[in-house]
């Protein structure tokens, strides 16, 4: 049913690819134009609708050009806020004034004085990003591979090694926002939420087909998750218990790694309050999975769904549920991270 329902859809999929090919061609050629900026733009983005890991890799990056010793910043569409226009992340705003992943953003990297801003036109947050912190020597788009307003200095595509963008169609009938050739804007191709152990030759066959696709000189990396131990969400919560029985509370696009990654660990998954992603969670979601859970369960979930957690609306309906964070990192396989560093602009005391 599935397969026919795709077949069905194929003729407006052809439609919206073509438009979206028209909107590109007419940038290739010039007569959009794309802004350029005195300091580099490295986007990280992705063909299909969904999520194929940009966070932990936006935060990667951002970990690696400050320990080159740049002067990061991160520009975000910031979907889901309830604010619109240019805005600047401070400390008193929250995952509903920004969004939740900017707000994840801004509290990994407030330590380090990384400006984090939000814009739905990029350029604007570019300048804006640039007035308040002329210091910034780089700037990481989140999800703005379709935004060309703007122009990047790298451009790293992610796809999902069980989703990748070969494999699929363009929306309605698949998941992808624009064709497949739309990869060979792409400098980098990460393939994401790959096993650590994955063969060599099952990276090689990937590679192939990505390069059907991807210009010659683009890289071809893969990259996996590495997980961090539980972290309480708030100071009262209690040390985490050990295995087995859990419950998991998620609302982002593919819980399905982490679950698995809890049940290697030992844990089993009793209840899974699945929502969609972006979630604006409400006190009723918590009271109904506090309905199902037992005292005991650690209630397992993920750093950016506790951003929207910490709402104050939320806080009665939190107390006495033991929640626990747990962190994400992107690790790349063979010798993927040393490629990558190799593409990322020097710092301006390094250019010679």
């Amino acid at each position: 049913m599935a397969q026919l329902l795709t077949w069905l859809l194929l003729p407006l999929s052809w439609l919206y690819a073509g438009v979206a090919a028209i909107r590109n061609w007419l940038y290739d050629i010039g007569w959009k134009k794309s802004e350029a900026f005195a300091v580099p733009l490295l986007n990280v983005g992705n063909l299909r609708v969904g999520g194929t890991g940009k966070t932990p890799h936006v935060a990667w990056l951002v970990a690696e050009l400050l320990r080159q010793g740049h002067r990061p910043a991160i520009l975000s569409r910031g979907y889901g806020r309830q604010t619109t226009g240019p805005r600047l992340a401070t400390a008193a705003d929250s995952a509903a004034t920004i969004g939740d992943e900017p707000w994840q953003y801004f509290q990994q990297f407030s330590p380090a004085a990384v400006p984090v801003a939000v814009a739905e036109a990029r350029r604007l947050g570019v300048r804006l990003l640039l007035a308040a912190h002329p210091e910034i020597t780089v700037i990481v788009l989140d999800d703005a591979y379709q935004h060309r307003a703007v122009q990047p200095a790298l451009n790293l595509l992610l796809t999902e090694l069980v989703r990748p963008f070969y494999t699929d169609h363009v929306l309605p009938a698949g998941r992808l926002r624009e064709s497949r050739a739309g990869a060979r804007r792409a400098d980098v191709v990460i393939t994401t939420k790959c096993p650590p152990d994955l063969p060599e030759t099952t990276r090689a066959a990937v590679a192939q087909y990505i390069r059907r696709y991807a210009r010659p000189a683009a890289l071809v990396l893969f990259s996996s998750y590495r997980y961090g131990p539980p972290l309480p969400l708030t100071p009262e919560t209690p040390p985490c218990p050990a295995p087995p029985a859990a419950a998991l509370l998620t609302g982002i696009a593919q819980p399905g790694p982490l679950r698995d990654y809890l049940e290697s660990q030992g844990y089993r998954i009793e209840v899974h309050a699945d929502f969609p992603d972006h979630h604006a969670f409400q006190p009723a979601d918590l009271e109904k999975l506090r309905a199902q859970w037992q005292p005991g369960w650690p209630i397992f979930t993920t750093a950016k769904d506790a951003t929207r957690l910490q709402a104050p609306a939320l806080q009665a309906a939190l107390r006495g549920l033991p929640l626990y964070i747990i962190p994400i990192e992107t690790a790349f396989l063979a010798d993927g991270a040393v490629q990558l560093r190799q593409r990322l602009p020097a710092p301006p005391a390094l250019n010679l």
